[in-house]
């Protein structure tokens, strides 16, 4: 049946829409940068009650002819989620003031499991420079688009830039709060038995340490980079975490297998923190899948690696040599995953 021309109308602009959505959502992430560095969450909390715009224009650190511009910033702050609009009794010239919604709650600067650094790490234009030479790199023969932005492999990079290796621990530091806390509380089953756990890429081993006090009978050590491995000694269960997606399949294996010379046959497992794509379920899964896949369009940009799905997990998990494994959605838009000999 033929569309009429209201019905064509109609679909044209609402493809218009859709394609300008997808044009302008960048300004969505800038915006959330712009107020993260202006301190704008952490105004808000501290004010105790709703901070009328008057108020948070007044605290502001910025040239007063660009306060007119700060109602536009926080109105898309609003719309996406991260603040509030709440009433503000016995203000006759304003009645309405901001307060934080819990996203918000993750963006302040004293809070240990703040996702600031992150946010500011994949928004910097390091970063989001590769993002600009992926048509390049299809055409050439670079490993990666970062290195065809920047001459070097993003590891590189990171290990002779001061600022970026700090934000880098950080980041981590803060995310392995986060996943310890779960990880303790909901998933005590996964260490329990295990008389030794090495952390392999633990950084300054924030998830070792948690893990150690809340199982004390259990021996952690963190083997700081991914690429020390090769130096892993027998232990009954490494961890893995937000590790093998940095490395294309092919790394991949040769990383599972050694950890599989190192675990026991008998009882010993490896642990893997990671995405599993469309392993949600539930009302939110769209948006969820959409930042899984998101996130794996960045690692294309950044590194050989990639997100994977359940199916590209088992063939990893096959090539390696392992006979089994069990994928538990409990961490977010991340699986924990258990791996057997």
């Amino acid at each position: 049946m033929a569309m009429s021309n209201d019905d064509q109308t109609r679909e044209l602009l609402h493809s218009q829409a859709h394609v300008w959505n997808h044009i302008f959502n960048f300004m969505n992430s800038m915006s959330l940068k712009y107020s993260i560095q202006l301190g704008i969450p952490d105004m808000v909390h501290n004010h105790g009650r709703p901070m009328t715009l008057s108020e948070l224009v007044a605290a502001l650190p910025m040239n007063p002819s660009k306060s007119h511009c700060v109602c536009r910033l926080m109105r898309i702050r609003v719309h996406s989620g991260f603040f509030t609009k709440d009433k503000v009794p016995g203000n006759a010239e304003e009645d309405e003031g901001y307060l934080l919604r819990p996203p918000s709650r993750l963006l302040l600067k004293d809070e240990p499991l703040s996702v600031t650094p992150f946010l500011l790490l994949i928004l910097d234009p390091i970063l989001t420079k590769p993002c600009h030479f992926v048509s390049d790199w299809f055409k050439n023969n670079d490993l990666t688009p970062f290195d065809t932005a920047h001459g070097r492999t993003l590891w590189d990079y990171v290990g002779h830039e001061p600022r970026m290796n700090h934000l880098f621990n950080v980041i981590m530091a803060s995310d392995s709060r986060l996943v310890t806390s779960m990880l303790v509380k909901d998933c005590k089953a996964v260490f329990e038995g295990l008389k030794s756990l090495a952390d392999v890429g633990g950084g300054t081993g924030t998830v070792a340490k948690a893990i150690a006090e809340a199982f004390p009978n259990l021996e952690c050590t963190v083997l700081d980079l991914p690429h020390v491995v090769a130096n892993l000694q027998g232990s009954y269960a490494v961890l893995l975490k937000w590790v093998l997606h940095d490395w294309s399949d092919e790394e991949c294996i040769k990383i599972l297998k050694r950890c599989k010379e190192a675990v026991p046959s008998k009882g010993g497992k490896v642990i893997i923190i990671d995405i599993t794509v469309e392993n949600q379920k539930g009302d939110d899964d769209h948006e969820s899948i959409e930042t899984q896949l998101c996130y794996d369009m960045l690692m294309m940009a950044l590194t050989t690696g990639r997100e994977r799905t359940e199916k590209e997990w088992t063939k990893l998990f096959s090539d390696a040599g392992f006979s089994d494994y069990k994928i538990i959605p409990i961490l977010g838009l991340r699986s924990l995953i258990e791996v057997y000999p």
